[in-house]
């Protein structure tokens, strides 16, 4: 029996022998309902206790499950947080730097406009021809031909010759690009010296491209009057290009430092120094040009120093122990292995040709075509806005680039996959905003910039081509920024040639001649060509094997890798 009933049963025993008169059969029935309520009683309470005990449990497992499902959430979120931090700190100052850069350009030639229209177009052509492509030789931006396309519109004025000089120039191949690579993965391997050696590397073969470039500069003249050009502005672009030399040598610390920077986002100061850059070249033209009438040399003396002020100070914050981690002094070390750098600058170089060639094609298409002065204007009207706009995509670049070496470098190919993916799912946003924006704005948008009903309605037929234009810019660059970060050049130059030169071109040219739908047959076949070009990177990025990229990343880490003598000589002591 149960040990309750057994007290239920004393008691009960204790009541009868103590209670004779009391009637025996009552004894037993009370004993007995005594005994099914203890058992009702004790089931009851095993019920209650077994049903608390699984209500419990159920409530732990969701708990558990919902904290689980909330831990996850909020990694999600903290992890998409970071990386869109990481990546602003390396696109916002580059967009902010690329504004403030391409401003300069424009002061300078709304001050050199002022002077006369023959200045204006000697500067022009000067620096489409030499300084755009120097430009370009030196800094082999995937995109950079965007700025070149828009001052290319300039060789279409001048006829013919111009442009072949241009096609001419640009056979040369770009030589910083490699520096963005490689500082990147070095950066995120920790091999931190590294970026220093590497800097002073590309230091080397950029002097030495630009003193190739030198003989273009000095017998600017000639080579214009040979080609056919006007005398009088000949002479006036002979004289503006040995101004421009200077400027040309900035070239070389002004890409490289700032690639040295964005591998460790540190070019905020980059930003600062710009804006600052800016303000100044504002106030010198000013005073040299229209103040105190110093013409062309105040202008050019204002242009100079507006390319040398943010180059000294890069040059002081890197030397100067603004990176003391990464720059250790220089070294003989950079005149080692010089011949890997060159082959993957050459690799970039192709790419940026191709991207250059490709444009001014639709430049020079279009200047062939019927009432070419009003679909020059237009075009360039657009081309400007496409201009700035490209500023934030190559800011999506730089910030693409940067992100991707970094986390190869690391030895994360899923931070690497997450950053494309949030990097390009951004500027896309953006590109869909301002495409929607400039599609149905295009009534009134050419009259920022003319008075013309007739180029204005120009401008506005060729408005939905920009906006799309936009929309394809806010993620070609990105990938192509993926592709520097990965080291992929001479792979995307073969996409190159395929889709520009077998796909855009010719498009073009059926729908602008043959169909006569003028420039904007033109501008759509070569959107055409771009769209295909972005659709076959979005597929090469997808269906890459990114832990394979670690390890090529690694191998070729290793494979340039010095030891840091700060380490060598703690060592050996």
């Amino acid at each position: 029996m149960h040990p309750f009933l057994d007290q239920w049963v004393a008691v009960g025993a204790h009541a009868g022998h103590t209670a004779i008169n009391d009637n025996y059969d009552m004894f037993q029935r009370r004993r007995t309902e005594c005994y099914v309520a203890m058992e009702s009683s004790l089931f009851n309470n095993c019920a209650l206790k077994l049903a608390g005990e699984m209500e419990g449990e159920i409530n732990e497992k969701l708990l558990r499950k919902g904290g689980e499902v909330d831990a996850e959430e909020l990694r999600f979120k903290d992890k998409l947080w970071t990386e869109t931090k990481k990546m602003w700190v390396v696109a916002g100052p580059a967009i902010f730097t690329r504004f403030s850069t391409f401003g300069i350009n424009v002061v300078s030639q709304a001050f050199i406009g002022h002077i006369g229209s023959t200045e204006l177009a000697a500067y022009s052509l000067v620096f489409t021809v030499l300084l755009r492509f120097s430009n370009g030789i030196l800094e082999s931006s995937l995109t950079h031909f965007i700025l070149s396309f828009y001052s290319l519109l300039v060789l279409v004025h001048g006829g013919m010759g111009r442009g072949k000089l241009s096609l001419v120039l640009q056979l040369k191949l770009g030589m910083a690009s490699a520096l963005e690579t490689l500082c990147g993965q070095a950066f995120g391997a920790k091999q931190y010296h590294m970026l220093g050696v590497y800097l002073q590397r590309s230091w080397i073969v950029l002097i030495l491209s630009a003193v190739l470039l030198l003989p273009l500069f000095f017998f600017t003249s000639s080579i214009l009057k040979a080609l056919g050009q006007e005398d009088y502005i000949a002479e006036v672009s002979g004289n503006i290009s040995l101004w421009l030399i200077p400027v040309m040598f900035s070239f070389i610390p002004s890409f490289t430092c700032q690639m040295f920077l964005q591998a460790q986002s540190k070019n905020m100061i980059i930003a600062y120094l710009a804006a600052l850059t800016l303000a100044i070249h504002v106030f010198l033209s000013w005073l040299l040009t229209v103040k105190y009438k110093f013409g062309i040399p105040g202008a050019m003396m204002s242009t100079i120093l507006a390319y040398w002020i943010p180059n000294i100070g890069q040059l002081m914050f890197v030397t100067c122990g603004g990176c003391r981690e990464t720059w250790k002094g220089f070294s003989t070390l950079a005149f080692k292995d010089l011949w890997p750098v060159i082959k993957l600058s050459l690799s970039s170089g192709v790419m940026l040709c191709l991207e250059l060639w490709y444009n001014t094609v639709l430049v020079l298409l279009t200047g062939n075509l019927k009432n070419a002065e009003v679909a020059i204007d237009a075009l360039s009207i657009c081309l400007n806005i496409n201009g700035w706009e490209m500023m934030i995509s190559l800011g999506f670049l730089a910030a693409a680039s940067v992100r991707v070496s970094n986390e190869l470098g690391r030895g994360s190919s899923k931070a690497a996959k997450f950053s494309i993916v949030v990097t390009v799912l951004t500027s896309f946003s953006i590109g869909l905003l301002l495409f929607l924006v400039f599609l149905f704005a295009r009534g009134t948008l050419a009259y920022v910039f003319t008075t013309s009903h007739e180029v204005a309605s120009a401008v506005a037929n060729l408005s939905p081509l920009l906006a799309f234009s936009i929309l394809l810019n806010s993620v070609q660059p990105v990938l192509s920024g993926v592709a520097v970060g990965a080291g992929w050049q001479s792979v995307v130059a073969y996409i190159n040639i395929a889709c520009y030169y077998l796909v855009g071109i010719p498009i073009g040219v059926v729908l602008g001649y043959v169909m006569d739908m003028q420039v904007k047959g033109v501008w759509i076949g070569m959107l055409f060509g771009t769209f295909i070009q972005t659709v076959v990177l979005l597929i090469v990025t997808y269906r890459t094997d990114w832990e394979k990229q670690v390890i090529v990343a690694h191998n070729k880490i290793n494979k340039w890798f010095v030891a840091d003598p700060e380490e060598t000589s703690t060592q050996v002591a």
